[in-house]
């Protein structure tokens, strides 16, 4: 049978027999800038067994340009993450007209929100990791760069409860300069495009440091949507400042095949 229950979230939980299986979770974030749909696939603990158990964490941040949300790079990952023992979710993030930082600050009220709830949703408060695909690899890595700065304190935030403890960055968009996905750097930016400053804030690999929390990073050689050199870029500014990651670029794949 399905029961409804409503703490802080509201959420439907399965239950088979006398055993709480998961509870799926479908949230409104709020921030300064709008509001964005967090879902949330969350394995309960069996009583019986481990009723105290804390698990990671992951929010996966789809991409599509900021255009659209890809949906394969949404449900499909997170439901395969439960699998590996995650508490996984999807964040339904701003897309255009809205533009950067709006979408870094729905990931980061995200954070938030599981940190602060982490005894309610079985979570590890320190093993929660940011990840996206393409676009939404901008989204994760800009709060892996960001965490410490000014922009997230303006933003409403300190960096201890928005920081990632990790991220996986999947053939992601990273740069606005030479190497950019042009069409995600102008749903980004929209009218800002053409503003250099704003080009430069959102070209990360400027503005990675010794924050930067591990990050592995991965890309093909033959994408032929967003250059492999985005990943690169990035993964030489972690090198240049001793942060702990790891590159891999297979020979051969198609954009979009996560």
């Amino acid at each position: 049978m399905v029961r409804i229950h409503v703490p802080s979230f509201l959420y439907t939980e399965l239950v088979w027999g006398v055993d709480h299986i998961m509870k799926l979770l479908n949230q409104t974030i709020m921030t300064k800038l709008g509001s964005a749909t967090l879902i949330g696939y969350i394995l309960d603990n069996y009583e019986r067994v481990d009723p105290n158990r804390r698990r990671p964490a992951i929010i996966f941040c789809p991409g599509g340009g900021f255009n659209h949300l890809s949906d394969r790079e949404g449900e499909p990952l997170a439901v395969r993450m439960l699998t590996h023992g995650f508490q996984a979710f999807v964040l339904k993030y701003s897309l255009k007209p809205k533009c950067f930082p709006a979408a870094l600050s729905e990931l980061a009220e995200s954070v938030k929100c599981l940190r602060d709830h982490a005894e309610e949703l079985h979570i590890a408060p320190d093993a929660i990791f940011a990840a996206g695909a393409s676009a939404g690899a901008h989204v994760a890595a800009s709060l892996g760069v960001y965490a410490h700065s000014q922009l997230i304190h303006d933003l409403g935030y300190q960096p201890e409860d928005v920081e990632p403890n990790g991220m996986l960055l999947t053939y992601p968009v990273i740069t606005a300069g030479k190497f950019a996905h042009t069409e995600s750097i102008k749903a980004l930016l929209g009218d800002k495009y053409n503003d250099q400053a704003a080009r430069d804030q959102v070209s990360l690999e400027r503005y990675a440091d010794e924050h930067v929390c591990p990050t592995f990073i991965w890309t093909t050689a033959t994408d032929t949507s967003v250059p492999p050199e985005n990943a690169l870029l990035f993964a030489e500014a972690l090198q240049a400042h001793h942060c702990r990651y790891q590159l891999i670029v297979y020979p051969e794949g198609k954009h979009g095949s996560a």
